[in-house]
């Protein structure tokens, strides 16, 4: 199955992920700048990605603590989500997100 990644320039990179594989860590294993230094302890919201309107709906809801996350991230749209709350279901083939261009990294990459 393939993932779709939009950048800040609109550029378009596509990932190959497995069911169950993790959104932040295909979005990494492809090199783009999705932070992720939590840990999982969702302490941060580096990972923040807009997901394309016709794929949302098709995503589990977020839970209170992913909400209370997406309050703290730059550039929140109504389809905002954290990544590495996002496992790969095969309905999700060709599910299409957007890095925002607020998006920070920490890393300083």
């Amino acid at each position: 199955m393939k993932v779709v990644f939009i950048t800040a320039n609109d550029r378009r990179v596509e990932a190959q992920a497995e069911p169950g594989d993790n959104l932040l860590r295909v979005g990494q294993a492809a090199g783009l700048p999705l932070e992720g230094t939590c840990e999982g302890q969702m302490a941060c919201s580096t990972c923040h990605v807009v997901v394309a309107r016709d794929w949302f709906a098709k995503l589990p809801a977020a839970s209170e603590d992913e909400e209370d996350m997406l309050d703290l991230a730059h550039g929140v749209r109504p389809t905002s989500r954290l990544s590495c709350q996002i496992d790969l279901t095969p309905d999700l083939d060709g599910l299409e997100v957007e890095i925002p261009s607020e998006s920070r990294d920490m890393r300083g990459v």
